[in-house]
């Protein structure tokens, strides 16, 4: 069989395409995975403005998991964005940030129609949300 340098080159160029095409189109077609809070304390059902689990360190670890389960593929490993979706080391700490967090995490972010986040609240809950704030307040940078 005789190489045909321009048949591997459209080759090579296809598969980057699709890799492109592939990216774009996982960043909203995704499968939430359950996460297991039962080591958690409870919180109720109504939802809180403000992290019930700052500091806590049984919860740090399971929203690292979840982070990694559930928000990794859009937001980045370690939170650090592709560009896709914000860069969530940079969401404010405190109080503050909570409440910008909890209101995306709840209602997701759409525009024009478009739906860029989902909303996560009804779908892993409350303390699987705050957990998930607690890890990320770990790789907070300036």
């Amino acid at each position: 069989m005789k190489f045909n340098g321009s048949l591997a080159l459209g080759v090579a160029a296809a598969l980057c395409a699709g890799t492109v095409s592939y990216r774009v189109l996982a960043h909203g077609n995704v499968t939430p995975q359950a996460v297991d809070t039962s080591a958690l304390p409870d919180i109720g059902e109504t939802w809180l403005q403000h992290n019930p689990y700052r500091g806590n360190a049984t919860a740090t670890k399971i929203g690292e998991s979840a982070y990694g389960q559930n928000c990794a593929r859009c937001h980045g490993l370690e939170a650090i964005s592709g560009g896709v979706a914000p860069d969530l080391r940079y969401l404010e700490v405190g109080d503050t940030g909570d409440e910008w967090y909890i209101q995306r995490y709840q209602h997701g972010s759409v525009r024009d129609g478009k739906v860029y986040m989902p909303p996560m609240g009804d779908v892993l809950g409350q303390k699987a949300g705050w957990a998930i704030r607690t890890w990320l307040e770990t790789k907070h940078e300036e």
